[in-house]
């Protein structure tokens, strides 16, 4: 199971190389492609639950950054 991660930047917020900093320390890995970060959740199948704290965790994470984001989990 995966968590990918799309980000929207604001020239008013944080630098992409913070927000970078701050999302590879969560376990976030840089993609190419569609997403800009993916979280491999291993041979872990997480339920609903765990999802809806994950994306508090990065909403937490990203407070104040100054960015965007959706999440998508398959």
């Amino acid at each position: 199971m995966k968590t990918y991660l799309k980000l929207l930047f604001s020239s008013e917020g944080s630098s992409p190389s913070e927000v970078k900093n701050q999302l590879l320390n969560m376990g976030f890995k840089a993609t190419k492609g569609n997403y800009d970060f993916v979280y491999d959740w291993g041979s872990k199948s997480a339920e609903i639950d765990d999802l809806v704290w994950f994306a508090d965790k990065v909403y937490t994470a990203l407070k104040g950054y100054g960015v965007y984001f959706s999440i998508e989990t398959i």
